[in-house]
């Protein structure tokens, strides 16, 4: 338990800090009324989280477990404030804040470790760290370092980490370049969870690379969803699943990153800093590596007893995941140029109704080789790709992508060419005959003329008339895959219509596996 002393020389450095920033938040006489009202705001948010995090000291001192995660939710409120601070202009403190965040939360981390370890609960675990007094969360971080000797090692004297590497630039670099694409949009949103944690972020990428190619609404046949390919069980035990609105938080990128971070920080209170069982335990289940452990004495998953235990899939997995993480960090050893992006994030609000298709199309290439649309699905995961979306919806994107819907998707000959092409319906290019004239024995057109000789029309004219077809059925059972959007097409019926028979609300219009609906407002 921590003593006064420690935790009054905290609260003593928190007072300070919040002299240091009123100053610096200070703003000169001739300044404008609403930049100082934007100033004082700051000043009293970070006066907030501050106090918030000394309610947490105390909770920490008293072995309170919700100390830790009330001080780290604190600590996010702070970041928050210097993202907002920042776009203020004469309001330079981020520096100072940031170096002090790392302060605080090294301290905390490093109290609440101690307190865990005085419990004995996880003194094996202790023993196994190289300093027992180092945070686990900053020793894991040092094992995947550019420079962290025992990465060095795993990867250059360890052959199926090699053969992976050969694997990654050869057959598969196509697909490691479009994972460092995709995550580039994304490392907003999922970096941050393993900064927090002392995780590598080269560890995020390696599972994120083999999991998914950093595609979001990727499936296994398993059930494992997203871009870090959660099971539903597993997905549950870390706060994902479905959210009460038809979203399931599994394809949420930042969620997804949190609870990867949770998972492999359990793992590393199980294996120490064994890396490859963390990964065999993502890959073929905790129960299995826990077992595995246990009954050899914690040797290496290297080892012939322990490597013998897991299946195929693993044994291919962990040097993979380990191959790319080490590709993340030294692409240029191997010849290997990723592919700058311009990733700064935005939002832009849509001035009408429009689909991740539409957008697609209208805002164009913007001098990338494959558009934006996986970057559009990527930060947008609520929605489908043919799904309408209502006007007023804040959308994620880039600078540049909100540039370019700006130009070219508000309206102009783009933004109509893009609307007519995902509104074009294919069954409108069969040509209906009309009824045969019976003075004459042939065939009209739609429009009531006969048909020209040697025409189309002609031709189907001496066919004999087609039976009539049944009616539309009345009602549509979901099936896996579908969407409002695409049944309203399927059967020609109005959206708007359609969805208010079946009791839908915008904007998801979410329909769930096996639920019947009524094909109210549908074309015969």
């Amino acid at each position: 338990m921590p003593s006064f002393s420690v935790v009054s020389g905290a609260l003593r450095a928190l007072c300070v800090s919040v002299l240091v920033f009123s100053a610096a938040l200070a703003a000169p006489a001739q300044a404008q009324s609403k930049r100082e009202r934007d100033l004082e705001a700051i000043k009293t948010r970070m006066a907030t989280a501050e106090g918030r995090y000394r309610e947490a000291l105390v909770k920490v001192g008293n072995n309170d477990p919700a100390g830790v995660d009330e001080s780290n939710l604190a600590l996010e409120d702070m970041e928050d404030v210097i993202a907002d601070c920042l776009k203020i202009k004469g309001c330079p403190v981020s520096t100072l804040l940031a170096s002090y965040k790392r302060l605080l939360k090294a301290d905390v981390d490093a109290r609440a470790t101690g307190d865990i370890a005085e419990d004995g609960a996880d003194a094996f675990v202790e023993s196994e760290l190289p300093t027992g007094n180092v945070p686990r969360s900053a020793e894991a971080a040092a094992l995947l370092s550019a420079d962290g000797q025992r990465f060095v090692n795993m990867v250059k004297m360890n052959p199926a980490v090699q053969a992976g590497i050969r694997r990654w630039l050869t057959d598969m670099r196509v697909s490691l370049v479009q994972s460092h694409e995709n995550y580039q949009y994304m490392r907003h949103l999922m970096s941050p969870a393993f900064q927090r944690s002392g995780l590598p972020e080269a560890l995020l990428f390696g599972i994120m690379a083999k999991e998914s190619t950093g595609r979001v609404h990727v499936g296994s046949r398993a059930g494992a969803v997203g871009p870090l390919q959660f099971m539903p069980a597993t997905g549950r035990r870390f706060g994902l699943g479905p959210d009460g609105t038809g979203f399931d938080t599994r394809y949420d990128p930042r969620m997804s990153a949190d609870a990867a971070a949770s998972y492999l920080n359990e793992r590393f209170a199980e294996f120490g800093n064994n890396i490859e069982l963390w990964l065999a335990a993502y890959n073929g289940g905790e129960g299995r590596a826990l077992r595995v452990y246990r009954s050899t004495g914690g040797r290496s998953f290297w080892d012939e007893d322990v490597y013998a235990q897991f299946p195929a899939e693993t044994k291919d997995y962990v040097p993979m995941v380990i191959a790319a993480a080490w590709l993340y960090l030294h692409p240029k050893e191997y010849g290997l140029s990723f592919p700058k992006i311009d990733a700064k994030p935005a939002t832009f609000r849509l001035a009408r109704a429009a689909s991740i298709y539409e957008l697609t199309i209208c805002i164009g290439n913007g001098g990338t080789r494959d558009g934006f649309m996986r970057a559009l699905r990527n930060l947008n995961p609520r929605y489908e790709a043919d799904q309408w979306i209502p006007a007023g919806t804040v959308m994620n994107g880039t600078v540049k992508i909100a540039g370019l819907y700006s130009r070219y998707c508000i309206d102009g000959a783009r933004a109509e060419l893009a609307r007519q092409l995902v509104s074009s319906d294919p069954r409108s290019a069969i040509v209906r005959i009309g009824p045969i004239e019976p003075a004459t024995g042939t065939a009209t057109g739609e429009d009531g003329t006969a048909p020209v000789e040697g025409s189309t029309q002609a031709a189907q004219a001496s066919r004999p008339e087609p039976k009539k077809q049944p009616r539309a059925p009345r009602q549509h059972r979901v099936a896996r895959g579908e969407t409002l959007m695409s049944i309203a097409r399927r059967y020609d019926c109005e959206l708007a219509e359609l969805a208010k028979a079946n009791k839908l609300k915008a904007p998801r219009y979410a329909v769930r596996l096996g639920q019947q609906l009524k094909l109210q407002g549908c074309g015969d």
